[in-house]
């Protein structure tokens, strides 16, 4: 998964590893207290894994399902069935592979790539155990390709960080969130490895508390500083110029460039904008959704009320309490400095920035 190195930061944890025909997700569900594996090799368990964020952060929920979806191929070429039947089942469980997570684009985009690829060139194909191979093929490639922007677009984000600079971060869009070298985290690893020497401010990130989990975890791996605190302490750190800059990931992009993080995000980018610190979205192209005109119409998901309620298997309010859970919340594009991609670093007006990155990306 990891490649040590004493000489420079390599491309931090991998959500996922092929052990032979096995596709096995590192179980954030655990992290930082062990590092387990989860096999996620078949299609419920891929399904499974998804929903109940084994494996998490859009990117690599995209190439997780991308390889569930492969995996579902080559278990379906073993079967005796006709090219439609196997292509109708596929699809299917495409759609059932979209529906675990509906606020990630990258799932989508990831499932429908590989899908239509197969769909394209499978009359070219003689058999099912060769289209079921070409679509591992095309998995492996797409993870590739996630490496690859990933550390493109840190080159980019690290241009935007001053030397010195406290970054503050929400949620966790480091290489287990992004499928390599990441997002977020993935710009403070290309500004230390310039010598910019950055520190980091962590939130903690309730419900799901990935910021103390997973963001302080990956940033120790790379040796970078990190202090964690509260959600709710961002505007204390920057009255007092604690915070030169703030950087998060992101789960979908609408065509105007309101932006959908994890839930908090529009909180700390509103701090953010009353104290006039930058605030930056990092995220591949494949985060846009073009289809998508503004934040309103992003679907955001609502998740189970026992996340609140409860903090490390114990209950922390009363029974039977009403609850709210949306996962998500979206930052107008007007709080957001920059959008750091692959493309470069977008800026407003987004509608063409977006536009351009796009025809570019094509």
């Amino acid at each position: 998964m990891r490649v040590e190195s004493s000489q420079e930061l390599d491309i931090g944890v991998l959500p996922l590893v092929l052990d032979g025909e096995r596709v096995m997700l590192v179980d954030q569900r655990h992290l930082p207290f062990k590092l387990e594996m989860f096999d996620a090799t078949s299609l419920d368990d891929m399904c499974f894994a998804i929903s109940d964020m084994v494996v998490r952060g859009a990117p690599s929920i995209g190439v997780a399902a991308a390889f569930g979806l492969a995996c579902e191929a080559v278990r379906l070429s073993e079967q005796s069935i006709a090219k439609p039947e196997f292509l109708k089942q596929l699809d299917e469980a495409r759609v059932r592979l979209q529906a675990t997570r509906p606020t990630a684009v990258n799932l989508r985009w990831a499932t429908d790539k590989l899908f239509q690829e197969i769909e394209q060139h499978g009359q070219d194909f003689p058999d099912l155990q060769t289209i079921a191979k070409k679509a591992m093929e095309c998995a492996k490639r797409i993870l590739d390709e996630h490496i690859e922007t990933n550390r493109i677009l840190s080159e980019f984000g690290a241009e935007l960080v001053p030397r010195d600079a406290a970054i503050m971060t929400h949620c966790n869009a480091g290489s287990l969130a992004a499928c390599g070298w990441g997002t977020a985290l993935g710009v403070i690893r290309s500004a230390a490895l310039r010598g910019l020497n950055p520190s980091v401010y962590v939130d903690e990130t309730r419900p799901r508390n990935q910021g103390s989990k997973l963001t302080v975890w990956e940033l120790h791996q790379d040796k970078i500083p990190a202090t964690l605190v509260c959600d709710s302490m961002s505007g204390h750190l920057m009255a007092d110029g604690k915070v030169q800059i703030v950087i998060t990931g992101a789960d979908r992009i609408a065509a105007n460039g309101d932006s959908a993080n994890k839930i908090g995000t529009y909180n700390l980018a509103v701090v953010a904008n009353y104290h006039n610190v930058p605030f930056y979205i990092a995220a591949p192209i494949s985060t846009i959704d073009p289809h998508i005109q503004s934040g309103k119409s992003i679907p955001i998901e609502e998740r189970h009320g026992s996340e609140i309620t409860s903090f490390g298997g114990t209950n922390t309010s009363m029974d039977g309490v009403k609850v709210y859970n949306p996962a998500f919340d979206v930052t107008p594009a007007k709080l957001i400095a920059g959008i750091i991609t692959e493309c470069g670093v977008l800026r407003p007006p987004y509608e063409e920035s977006i536009a351009a990155a796009l025809r570019q990306k094509k």
